[in-house]
């Protein structure tokens, strides 16, 4: 989730994060998996609903033109970028499921078991852990193909707060989990 340009940059070394989340692309595709990707960017009239007491609001205009739909930056980074057949969403807030249809997609797909990753551990990672529980998917996070601008908030988020309504794995747990070793 958010693995978009202007998203992954804002990391500052990336390259190691980026090569977790292409393994973990690479071992679901292997077994089956469908690949779901969410983005976050915006049109005119996602910009135009903000009320004026919107905290996300003032966010998305400091930002200027860099989280426009059309933009490079929102675009997902090309080392983990969609292949046809998989799911693509654009949100218009943090999380993965209140703006978007990916849950209609995934319950049509018959998909019970969500196994997350994204930039912000904080932000997307943490509100789609919630909001998937309360929808009553089974909710897995890969602790490292997920990452935050301040890692002890990650560190915090991933061994105390996921673990209560996720199970938090690793990249190199997934293979074994998905039945390929």
């Amino acid at each position: 989730m958010d693995y978009q340009n202007g998203v992954v940059d804002m990391l500052g070394e990336p390259e190691d994060l980026l090569s977790r989340a292409e393994d973990a692309i690479a071992t679901v595709r292997r077994a089956g998996g469908v690949v779901g990707y969410v983005r976050v960017a915006f049109e005119d009239e996602d910009l135009e609903s903000f009320p004026p007491t919107s905290g996300m609001g003032r966010r998305v205009g400091a930002a200027g033109t860099a989280l426009r739909n059309d933009s490079p930056s929102t675009a997902v980074h090309d080392r983990v970028a969609p292949e046809p057949g998989d799911i693509i969403v654009r949100k218009v807030r943090v999380g993965a499921f209140s703006t978007t249809d990916l849950d209609a997609q995934l319950r049509e797909r018959g998909i019970d078991t969500l196994i997350l990753a994204g930039i912000s551990t904080s932000g997307v990672v943490l509100s789609t852990v919630r909001d998937a529980d309360d929808r009553d998917y089974r909710v897995l996070v890969l602790a490292d193909a997920t990452a935050d601008r301040e890692p002890e908030v990650h560190e915090f988020l991933t061994e105390r707060i996921f673990p209560r309504q996720a199970d938090v794995i690793t990249v190199a747990d997934l293979d074994a989990l998905l039945g390929g070793g």
